[in-house]
Protein backbone atom coordinates (compact mmCIF):
# COMPACT_ATOMS: atom_id res chain seq x y z
CA UNK A 1 0.00 0.00 0.00
CA UNK A 2 3.07 2.56 0.73
CA UNK A 3 3.76 1.59 -3.12
CA UNK A 4 0.06 2.62 -3.89
CA UNK A 5 0.21 5.69 -1.69
CA UNK A 6 3.91 7.06 -3.36
CA UNK A 7 1.97 6.82 -6.28
CA UNK A 8 -1.04 8.58 -5.37
CA UNK A 9 0.76 11.78 -3.91
CA UNK A 10 2.66 11.40 -7.27
CA UNK A 11 -0.52 12.07 -8.84
CA UNK A 12 -2.14 14.52 -6.29
CA UNK A 13 1.37 16.59 -6.72
CA UNK A 14 1.02 16.75 -11.25
CA UNK A 15 -2.46 17.74 -10.95
CA UNK A 16 -1.86 20.19 -8.45
CA UNK A 17 0.65 21.90 -10.12
CA UNK A 18 0.12 20.84 -13.75
CA UNK A 19 -3.15 20.73 -14.96
CA UNK A 20 -2.87 23.81 -17.11
CA UNK A 21 0.72 22.12 -18.07
CA UNK A 22 -1.28 18.51 -19.26
CA UNK A 23 -3.71 20.33 -21.55
CA UNK A 24 -0.70 22.68 -22.94
CA UNK A 25 1.37 19.65 -23.21
CA UNK A 26 -1.20 17.29 -24.84
CA UNK A 27 -1.80 20.18 -27.53
CA UNK A 28 1.79 20.01 -28.37
CA UNK A 29 2.34 16.80 -28.76
CA UNK A 30 4.64 16.25 -26.00
CA UNK A 31 3.13 13.74 -24.03
CA UNK A 32 4.33 12.16 -20.82
CA UNK A 33 5.66 8.48 -19.94
CA UNK A 34 3.31 5.66 -18.61
CA UNK A 35 3.70 5.85 -15.11
CA UNK A 36 5.60 3.49 -12.91
CA UNK A 37 4.43 -0.57 -13.28
CA UNK A 38 6.45 -2.89 -11.75
CA UNK A 39 6.66 -7.46 -11.49
CA UNK A 40 4.81 -8.70 -14.78
CA UNK A 41 4.43 -6.06 -17.42
CA UNK A 42 4.76 -7.57 -20.37
CA UNK A 43 1.54 -7.43 -22.16
CA UNK A 44 -0.27 -6.76 -25.90
CA UNK A 45 -3.74 -5.14 -25.75
CA UNK A 46 -4.58 -5.29 -22.62
CA UNK A 47 -8.47 -5.29 -20.84
CA UNK A 48 -8.38 -4.38 -17.24
CA UNK A 49 -11.17 -4.36 -14.55
CA UNK A 50 -11.30 -3.34 -10.81
CA UNK A 51 -13.48 -5.99 -8.55
CA UNK A 52 -13.35 -5.97 -5.14
CA UNK A 53 -9.83 -4.34 -4.78
CA UNK A 54 -7.98 -6.33 -7.30
CA UNK A 55 -6.91 -5.21 -10.78
CA UNK A 56 -7.42 -7.79 -13.39
CA UNK A 57 -5.51 -7.72 -17.21
CA UNK A 58 -6.30 -10.04 -19.67
CA UNK A 59 -4.24 -9.52 -22.95
CA UNK A 60 -3.54 -11.20 -26.18
CA UNK A 61 -1.52 -14.16 -26.09
CA UNK A 62 -1.85 -17.83 -26.18
CA UNK A 63 -5.18 -18.84 -24.36
CA UNK A 64 -5.66 -15.65 -23.19
CA UNK A 65 -2.93 -14.16 -20.99
CA UNK A 66 -4.05 -13.02 -17.00
CA UNK A 67 -2.15 -10.89 -14.42
CA UNK A 68 -3.40 -9.55 -11.42
CA UNK A 69 -2.30 -6.05 -9.21
CA UNK A 70 -4.02 -5.14 -6.04
CA UNK A 71 -2.07 -1.54 -6.28
CA UNK A 72 -2.19 -1.23 -10.05
CA UNK A 73 1.41 -0.61 -9.73
CA UNK A 74 2.79 -4.07 -8.98
CA UNK A 75 1.62 -6.30 -11.59
CA UNK A 76 2.11 -10.59 -11.33
CA UNK A 77 1.12 -13.39 -13.76
CA UNK A 78 -2.20 -15.42 -13.37
CA UNK A 79 -1.93 -17.78 -15.37
CA UNK A 80 -4.06 -18.31 -18.99
CA UNK A 81 -7.84 -17.82 -19.20
CA UNK A 82 -7.86 -21.12 -21.50
CA UNK A 83 -5.30 -23.85 -19.97
CA UNK A 84 -6.96 -26.65 -21.83
CA UNK A 85 -6.79 -24.31 -25.35
CA UNK A 86 -9.42 -22.59 -27.15
CA UNK A 87 -10.45 -25.26 -29.62
CA UNK A 88 -13.28 -23.45 -30.74
CA UNK A 89 -11.34 -20.80 -32.23
CA UNK A 90 -8.45 -23.13 -34.17
CA UNK A 91 -10.77 -22.53 -37.34
CA UNK A 92 -9.81 -18.66 -37.41
CA UNK A 93 -7.01 -18.95 -36.14
CA UNK A 94 -5.05 -21.12 -38.35
CA UNK A 95 -4.36 -23.74 -35.47
CA UNK A 96 -2.77 -21.08 -33.42
CA UNK A 97 -3.49 -20.64 -29.72
CA UNK A 98 -2.90 -17.09 -30.02
CA UNK A 99 -5.89 -15.08 -28.68
CA UNK A 100 -6.34 -11.48 -29.29
CA UNK A 101 -7.45 -8.29 -27.79
CA UNK A 102 -9.59 -9.28 -25.02
CA UNK A 103 -11.97 -7.36 -23.52
CA UNK A 104 -12.83 -7.92 -19.49
CA UNK A 105 -15.93 -6.39 -17.60
CA UNK A 106 -17.94 -6.94 -14.63
CA UNK A 107 -21.57 -7.07 -14.77
CA UNK A 108 -24.58 -9.52 -12.94
CA UNK A 109 -22.16 -11.11 -10.61
CA UNK A 110 -19.59 -12.39 -13.12
CA UNK A 111 -16.72 -11.83 -15.32
CA UNK A 112 -17.65 -10.74 -19.16
CA UNK A 113 -15.00 -11.56 -21.97
CA UNK A 114 -14.79 -10.57 -25.49
CA UNK A 115 -11.91 -11.58 -27.49
CA UNK A 116 -11.16 -12.10 -31.11
CA UNK A 117 -9.78 -14.81 -33.26
CA UNK A 118 -7.75 -14.00 -36.55
CA UNK A 119 -4.90 -14.77 -38.42
CA UNK A 120 -2.50 -11.07 -39.37
CA UNK A 121 -4.08 -9.45 -42.40
CA UNK A 122 -6.93 -11.35 -42.45
CA UNK A 123 -10.72 -10.72 -41.93
CA UNK A 124 -11.89 -14.39 -41.75
CA UNK A 125 -12.12 -13.50 -37.57
CA UNK A 126 -14.33 -13.85 -35.01
CA UNK A 127 -15.41 -12.67 -31.95
CA UNK A 128 -15.92 -14.98 -29.02
CA UNK A 129 -17.24 -14.45 -25.14
CA UNK A 130 -16.73 -16.12 -21.88
CA UNK A 131 -17.63 -15.87 -18.43
CA UNK A 132 -16.01 -16.34 -14.84
CA UNK A 133 -17.63 -16.17 -11.59
CA UNK A 134 -13.67 -15.54 -10.50
CA UNK A 135 -12.02 -14.58 -13.39
CA UNK A 136 -9.02 -17.37 -12.50
CA UNK A 137 -7.18 -19.22 -14.86
CA UNK A 138 -9.09 -22.28 -15.70
CA UNK A 139 -12.51 -20.73 -14.53
CA UNK A 140 -13.78 -19.36 -17.88
CA UNK A 141 -16.55 -20.80 -19.47
CA UNK A 142 -16.60 -20.73 -23.59
CA UNK A 143 -20.33 -19.04 -24.48
CA UNK A 144 -19.30 -19.27 -28.01
CA UNK A 145 -19.80 -17.07 -31.04
CA UNK A 146 -20.54 -13.61 -30.47
CA UNK A 147 -19.73 -12.10 -34.85
CA UNK A 148 -18.22 -13.02 -37.24
CA UNK A 149 -16.43 -11.77 -40.44
CA UNK A 150 -15.07 -13.25 -43.70
CA UNK A 151 -13.70 -12.50 -46.86
CA UNK A 152 -16.79 -11.52 -48.36
CA UNK A 153 -17.39 -9.29 -45.69
CA UNK A 154 -16.27 -5.26 -45.43
CA UNK A 155 -15.39 -5.24 -41.93
CA UNK A 156 -13.24 -7.50 -39.53
CA UNK A 157 -14.70 -8.83 -36.87
CA UNK A 158 -11.75 -8.65 -33.90
CA UNK A 159 -11.40 -5.71 -31.33
CA UNK A 160 -14.19 -5.83 -29.58
CA UNK A 161 -15.25 -3.49 -26.47
CA UNK A 162 -18.22 -4.14 -24.69
CA UNK A 163 -20.33 -0.65 -23.17
CA UNK A 164 -22.88 -0.64 -20.65
CA UNK A 165 -25.01 2.86 -21.21
CA UNK A 166 -26.77 4.64 -18.40
CA UNK A 167 -30.34 2.57 -20.15
CA UNK A 168 -28.51 -0.32 -19.65
CA UNK A 169 -28.37 -1.41 -23.04
CA UNK A 170 -24.92 -3.21 -23.86
CA UNK A 171 -23.25 -2.28 -27.36
CA UNK A 172 -20.10 -4.07 -28.87
CA UNK A 173 -17.75 -1.97 -30.81
CA UNK A 174 -15.51 -3.95 -32.91
CA UNK A 175 -12.93 -3.70 -35.83
CA UNK A 176 -10.11 -3.25 -37.73
CA UNK A 177 -9.33 -2.04 -41.31
CA UNK A 178 -11.29 -2.35 -44.01
CA UNK A 179 -14.04 0.04 -43.78
CA UNK A 180 -13.43 0.59 -40.33
CA UNK A 181 -14.97 0.62 -36.99
CA UNK A 182 -18.26 -1.19 -36.05
CA UNK A 183 -21.50 -1.57 -33.35
CA UNK A 184 -23.58 -3.97 -32.96
CA UNK A 185 -26.20 -4.29 -30.37
CA UNK A 186 -26.07 -7.42 -27.55
CA UNK A 187 -28.84 -9.27 -26.09
CA UNK A 188 -28.29 -8.28 -21.93
CA UNK A 189 -29.22 -11.66 -20.75
CA UNK A 190 -26.57 -13.74 -23.30
CA UNK A 191 -24.58 -11.26 -24.03
CA UNK A 192 -24.60 -12.43 -27.94
CA UNK A 193 -26.39 -10.15 -30.81
CA UNK A 194 -29.32 -8.70 -30.31
CA UNK A 195 -30.19 -8.39 -34.27
CA UNK A 196 -28.47 -7.51 -37.26
CA UNK A 197 -27.65 -4.18 -37.41
CA UNK A 198 -24.26 -3.26 -37.92
CA UNK A 199 -23.35 0.87 -37.88
CA UNK A 200 -20.68 2.02 -38.68
CA UNK A 201 -18.84 4.49 -36.39
CA UNK A 202 -15.51 5.12 -37.29
CA UNK A 203 -13.26 4.81 -40.38
CA UNK A 204 -10.18 5.64 -42.45
CA UNK A 205 -11.34 4.81 -45.99
CA UNK A 206 -9.76 1.50 -45.07
CA UNK A 207 -6.94 2.91 -44.05
CA UNK A 208 -5.50 1.70 -40.19
CA UNK A 209 -7.85 1.87 -37.40
CA UNK A 210 -8.40 -0.31 -34.74
CA UNK A 211 -8.74 -0.68 -31.13
CA UNK A 212 -11.74 0.85 -30.28
CA UNK A 213 -13.51 2.08 -26.92
CA UNK A 214 -16.45 3.29 -25.78
CA UNK A 215 -16.25 5.50 -22.58
CA UNK A 216 -18.33 7.55 -20.91
CA UNK A 217 -17.51 11.20 -19.08
CA UNK A 218 -19.77 13.73 -17.96
CA UNK A 219 -22.51 14.48 -21.11
CA UNK A 220 -20.19 12.82 -23.73
CA UNK A 221 -19.57 9.22 -25.29
CA UNK A 222 -15.62 9.07 -26.31
CA UNK A 223 -14.42 6.72 -28.89
CA UNK A 224 -11.14 5.56 -28.13
CA UNK A 225 -9.73 3.92 -31.26
CA UNK A 226 -5.38 3.23 -32.48
CA UNK A 227 -4.72 4.71 -35.64
CA UNK A 228 -1.19 3.89 -37.85
CA UNK A 229 0.41 0.34 -37.17
CA UNK A 230 1.12 -2.13 -34.56
CA UNK A 231 2.79 -5.30 -34.19
CA UNK A 232 6.53 -3.94 -35.30
CA UNK A 233 8.18 -3.42 -32.00
CA UNK A 234 10.14 -0.42 -32.12
CA UNK A 235 9.14 0.28 -35.59
CA UNK A 236 5.51 0.48 -34.44
CA UNK A 237 3.18 3.75 -35.01
CA UNK A 238 0.42 3.56 -32.89
CA UNK A 239 -1.41 6.07 -31.65
CA UNK A 240 -4.21 6.83 -29.26
CA UNK A 241 -6.61 9.34 -31.19
CA UNK A 242 -10.25 10.33 -29.02
CA UNK A 243 -13.76 11.54 -30.73
CA UNK A 244 -17.24 12.20 -28.98
CA UNK A 245 -20.71 12.42 -29.30
CA UNK A 246 -23.69 12.85 -27.41
CA UNK A 247 -25.06 9.72 -28.54
CA UNK A 248 -23.66 6.35 -28.05
CA UNK A 249 -24.62 5.72 -31.63
CA UNK A 250 -22.09 8.71 -32.59
CA UNK A 251 -22.05 10.50 -34.69
CA UNK A 252 -18.44 10.81 -33.21
CA UNK A 253 -16.41 14.10 -34.31
CA UNK A 254 -12.75 15.34 -33.47
CA UNK A 255 -11.94 18.48 -31.79
CA UNK A 256 -12.58 19.97 -34.82
CA UNK A 257 -15.55 18.76 -35.92
CA UNK A 258 -14.26 15.93 -38.55
CA UNK A 259 -16.47 12.63 -38.28
CA UNK A 260 -14.54 9.61 -37.21
CA UNK A 261 -16.60 8.28 -40.08
CA UNK A 262 -14.60 10.09 -41.86
CA UNK A 263 -11.25 9.85 -40.73
CA UNK A 264 -11.54 11.82 -38.02
CA UNK A 265 -9.93 11.73 -34.61
CA UNK A 266 -7.45 13.61 -32.07
CA UNK A 267 -4.19 12.64 -31.08
CA UNK A 268 -4.32 12.13 -27.13
CA UNK A 269 -1.32 9.77 -26.95
CA UNK A 270 1.85 8.93 -29.82
CA UNK A 271 5.33 7.47 -29.52
CA UNK A 272 7.99 9.59 -28.21
CA UNK A 273 11.52 9.13 -26.92
CA UNK A 274 11.67 5.45 -25.84
CA UNK A 275 8.22 4.68 -25.84
CA UNK A 276 7.10 3.38 -29.32
CA UNK A 277 3.08 2.78 -31.00
CA UNK A 278 1.35 3.19 -27.59
CA UNK A 279 -1.68 1.86 -28.42
CA UNK A 280 -4.67 -1.28 -28.00
CA UNK A 281 -6.12 1.15 -24.86
CA UNK A 282 -8.52 0.53 -22.77
CA UNK A 283 -9.79 3.39 -19.86
CA UNK A 284 -11.58 2.66 -16.42
CA UNK A 285 -12.44 5.06 -13.91
CA UNK A 286 -10.48 4.58 -10.22
CA UNK A 287 -10.74 6.20 -7.38
CA UNK A 288 -8.44 8.60 -8.35
CA UNK A 289 -8.92 9.39 -12.16
CA UNK A 290 -10.43 7.95 -15.10
CA UNK A 291 -7.29 6.04 -16.07
CA UNK A 292 -5.69 4.75 -19.38
CA UNK A 293 -4.16 1.46 -20.04
CA UNK A 294 -2.25 0.34 -23.32
CA UNK A 295 0.63 -1.28 -24.47
CA UNK A 296 3.58 0.41 -25.87
CA UNK A 297 7.10 -1.03 -27.24
CA UNK A 298 10.39 -0.52 -25.80
CA UNK A 299 13.47 0.69 -27.71
CA UNK A 300 14.19 -3.47 -27.58
CA UNK A 301 10.78 -4.79 -29.50
CA UNK A 302 9.62 -5.77 -26.07
CA UNK A 303 5.33 -4.83 -25.73
CA UNK A 304 4.97 -3.39 -22.34
CA UNK A 305 2.28 -2.00 -20.00
CA UNK A 306 1.44 1.75 -20.12
CA UNK A 307 -0.44 3.31 -17.71
CA UNK A 308 -1.51 7.10 -17.29
CA UNK A 309 -4.07 9.28 -15.72
CA UNK A 310 -7.19 11.23 -18.22
CA UNK A 311 -7.90 14.66 -17.58
CA UNK A 312 -10.45 16.97 -19.14
CA UNK A 313 -10.16 20.55 -20.54
CA UNK A 314 -12.13 23.30 -19.90
CA UNK A 315 -13.93 22.26 -23.38
CA UNK A 316 -14.19 18.21 -22.36
CA UNK A 317 -11.94 16.79 -24.43
CA UNK A 318 -9.39 14.23 -22.61
CA UNK A 319 -5.63 14.40 -22.26
CA UNK A 320 -2.86 12.40 -20.56
CA UNK A 321 -0.88 12.69 -17.70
Amino acid sequence: MLRRKALAGAVVLVAAVGATVGIRAADAATYPNPGVVTGSVNVHDPGIVKQGGTYLIAHTGNNIVLKTSTDRTAFKDAGVAFPSGASWAASYTGGSANLWAPDISYHNGKYYMYYAASTFGSNHSAIFLATSSTGASGSWSNQGLVIESTTSDNFNAIDPNLYVDPSGRWWLSLGSFWTGIKQVQLNTSTGKRLDSTIRSIAGRGGGAIEAPFLFHHGSYYYLYVSFDLCCRGASSTYRIMVGRSTSVNGPFVDKNGTAMTSGGGSEILAGHGSIHGPGGQSVFTDTDADVLVYHYYADNGTAKLGINLLGYDSSGWPYVY
